[in-house]
């Protein structure tokens, strides 16, 4: 929905609209209490998102700066599942349904 970039154009924040569910993701913001996760893969909360195209998202997000923390793979319930990290620290599993059963 929206892109929000600081004078240097770092994005500072994104909006997403997914159906009728508003995700906004945030720049470490001092003024709002908010820190970005540590640069290890660690976090106190994981996104995670389902959709079609599992590896091209994931190579997207890396080209755009992500690195993988989880190569996708099929798993044993069904779905093609990989972990990244975006350059801000924030850990994103990207998956999508194999097995409709």
């Amino acid at each position: 929905m929206s892109r929000r970039e600081d004078e240097d154009g770092c994005v500072i924040r994104v909006t997403l609209m997914i159906n009728e569910f508003l995700i906004m993701v945030n720049k470490e913001a001092s003024h709002l209490a908010s820190v970005a996760p540590k640069l290890d893969g660690r976090s106190c909360l994981m996104n995670h998102l389902y959709g079609d195209e599992v590896d091209t998202t994931i190579d997207k997000a890396v080209a755009a700066g992500a690195k993988v923390l989880q190569p996708a793979a099929e798993q044993y319930w069904g779905d093609r599942v990989g972990g990244i990290m975006d350059p801000s620290g924030h850990v994103w599993n990207i998956a999508t349904r194999i097995n409709k059963d």
